[in-house]
């Protein structure tokens, strides 16, 4: 179900031509700064994987793949990714990665069930990286280490967009909020975690979540996570489950919590086997990925995705994620679009 937001008497502050010079410069710029952060070396992705290794990303588990039969492989079916999750920790083992060293690649994926809207779209474009660790670096302070890096990043790149086009002007905060997501339900337990996201985003401008995927002390989770990337049932230092996160920003635009990057210490052998078992999902141990795991040949990391598209429409203040990429649009939100002024690709 396609859903529209409708920003207040919005105009877009670059013309399309300007849009596509900041969306070069963007992209560019940053990628720079997040391999020179982290320390990762640009490999090549796949745009899909075969079927029944495990390798896909299931995301939140209910979404379906985009997939096709191989007729040089006797209609044997490929599936396009959802994101590189598993798949970028099978390409540390193959690369022999050095712990403090890591990967990244230019992901394009396909999401066929994604509800189509200002900030979802069939054609999602992010950096996907993944990072090697050690076995003492799987704790909260090193995830918020990691974190800090990703958004010094985005300041750096943030003055670049601003200096460059003088029109806009920086609205990220000098540092990040952490907060863990039992604590944000404790601070407004009458709301939904959406709800809570826009009240916390808001107050800091630009916030980590941490603990995305088990269940909170109301039984519900904060958001769903695929049981077998992040790892979301280890308890931390904090006495809290979770080193994994979302990490969110303000967005004056839209008036709401903005969602640049979900990310996360993987799984180890011990949480693969407890979050699968608390999901019914132990089936999955048969595949590829989930048995190189537990036979010890993959290395312990940290990993996340990057939007891309989504980082060019907060720093180019666009209203929509059509105004920065080429995708399949209802008609009716085509039409709605050009009646208050958001012109899509």
């Amino acid at each position: 179900m396609s859903y529209l937001i409708h920003p207040i008497n919005y105009r877009p502050v670059l013309d399309k031509y300007e849009t596509e010079q900041g969306i070069k410069v963007i992209k560019d710029f940053f990628q720079d700064n997040l391999s020179t952060e982290l320390r990762l070396r640009r490999v090549t992705g796949p745009l899909f994987v075969m079927r029944g290794l495990g390798i896909n990303d299931d995301l939140s588990g209910t979404e379906r793949p985009v997939n096709f039969p191989i007729k040089e492989l006797g209609d044997a079916r490929a599936e396009v990714v959802h994101s590189l999750a598993k798949w970028k920790r099978l390409t540390l083992a193959d690369h022999n990665v050095e712990p403090g060293y890591g990967i990244y690649t230019d992901m394009n994926a396909i999401r066929a069930d994604e509800e189509l809207g200002n900030l979802h779209s069939l054609y999602v474009d992010q950096w996907d990286w993944e990072r090697v660790v050690r076995r003492e670096d799987r704790n909260l302070e090193f995830l918020k280490e990691i974190v800090s890096k990703i958004y010094t990043a985005l300041l750096r790149t943030e003055f670049l967009v601003c200096e460059r086009f003088p029109v806009l002007q920086p609205m990220l905060p000098e540092q990040i909020h952490f907060i863990h997501a039992e604590e944000l339900r404790a601070l407004y337990p009458s709301l939904t975690p959406k709800e809570r996201e826009n009240k916390i985003a808001e107050k800091f401008g630009a916030v980590f979540v941490i603990g995305i995927g088990g269940p909170l002390g109301d039984g519900i989770p904060h958001d769903l996570r695929a049981p077998d990337y992040d790892d979301y049932t280890t308890v931390a230092e904090n006495g809290l489950p979770g080193l994994n996160g979302d990490l969110l920003v303000w967005n004056e635009v839209l008036g709401r919590a903005f969602e640049l990057s979900s990310m996360g210490i993987r799984v180890d052998r011990d949480a693969l086997v407890r979050q699968l078992e608390a999901a019914g999902e132990q089936r999955r141990l048969d595949l590829y990925f989930h048995r190189r795991l537990m036979e010890g040949t993959l290395p312990l990391s940290i990993g996340g995705g990057i939007g891309q598209s989504r980082l060019c429409m907060l720093y180019l203040r666009k209203a929509h994620i059509g105004e920065i990429q080429a995708s399949i649009w209802p008609e009716e939100m085509r039409k709605e679009c050009a009646e208050i002024g958001i012109p899509l690709i």
